[in-house]
């Protein structure tokens, strides 16, 4: 068990919503790691999809540049619709 890797499982919990971390696991290969993750994550038929990731595979951002990494979308005011009047209609929006 010392050579299984670290994955990462994510559920969607109902058909149209986001996948959702869950938690993690340790397995052999994919197909362990999916079946590991369906027995420890919806015992109680909590998902309708169940997804696995190598942790190794995933690639994250430093939190210590976010301000770098995120600061050319603040002088883009045209991608966030601050100044745009919404109809009656749609006010609950």
């Amino acid at each position: 068990m010392s050579d299984w890797q670290l994955w990462e499982v994510f559920i969607r919990t109902k058909g149209g919503l986001d996948h959702r971390h869950a938690g993690s696991i340790h397995a052999a290969d994919a197909e362990m790691a999916l079946r590991h993750a369906r027995d420890t994550y919806t015992r109680r038929m909590e998902g309708v999809s169940v997804w696995v990731v190598r942790s190794a595979d995933i690639v994250a951002s430093d939190p210590g540049e976010a301000g770098e990494l995120f600061e050319p979308a603040e002088s883009k005011i045209y991608r966030h619709p601050t100044f745009y009047q919404l109809p009656e209609a749609v006010n609950h929006m």
